[in-house]
């Protein structure tokens, strides 16, 4: 793409997307140039309906991934060639519903035992309490648990936006005997550089490593289950 990738990567910038999502995109526009041969600039509805039905049926990607092209796609024609997105001509690929996958008390609590360690097993307890992804956990300051309001801040979080979520009492015990024990400084959780946050990918290896533990389930739904089956573990 050369130069229209350029100018698509500092629309992207410009409008603040995630640096995920940049590379997401532009991987997708790489991706749909390869596939043609041709420049984007030069390409138009046609093309972008086959991309769409390779993704689906050639490369059987998940449809969260299909819709992650068609954005791209659609950001690249809109925003930085300022051409006009027939909706009708290119369809939404829709979404699947699926119910979040909530573990029993008791589930909870072995998955929390097959964690020995103090720092990672509050790290795990933090994702799962407040309901935040690996990458919001990272993050985590220590001035982000409001022990008085019994919230904690999620800041940046997904779509750069702020947020608060609630803080239990049992998370907050524990965070306290964390610590107690770690005394971090700014960081809540940090890597192994004081100043700097623990890597995202560090607490993927810790769930990686407790999910092949005896009486252990697949962490993913884990992390994502909602606050609510969360009683004293």
């Amino acid at each position: 793409m050369g130069k229209l990738r350029d100018q698509m990567k500092m629309e992207l910038e410009l409008k603040n997307y995630a640096p995920k999502t940049i590379t997401a995109y532009l991987g997708h526009m790489t991706a749909f140039t390869r596939l043609f041969m041709r420049s984007p600039a030069e390409m138009g509805e046609e093309e972008i309906r086959k991309y769409l039905h390779h993704l689906k049926t050639v490369k059987q990607v998940s449809t969260s991934n299909i819709n992650i092209a068609y954005w791209a796609l659609r950001f690249f024609y809109v925003d930085t060639l300022h051409r006009e997105w027939n909706v009708e001509k290119i369809p939404h690929p829709k979404m699947e519903k699926k119910l979040p996958v909530v573990l029993a008390q008791e589930e909870v609590k072995k998955l929390l035992e097959a964690v020995s360690n103090l720092k990672h097993r509050v790290m795990l307890m933090t994702a799962y309490a407040g309901g935040l992804r690996v990458s919001e956990v990272a993050r985590l300051k220590v001035t982000d648990i409001d022990s008085k309001r019994m919230l904690i801040r999620v800041e940046q979080g997904k779509g750069k936006k702020d947020r608060y979520t609630l803080l239990s009492q049992t998370l907050l015990e524990n965070l306290r005997s964390y610590y107690t024990a770690y005394r971090p400084q700014k960081w809540l959780f940090p890597g192994s550089r004081p100043d700097e946050p623990i890597d995202a990918g560090s607490i993927q290896r810790v769930f990686k490593r407790a999910k092949k533990k005896p009486g252990s389930k697949s962490l993913r739904p884990f992390i994502r289950c909602a606050i609510a089956s969360l009683h004293t573990y």
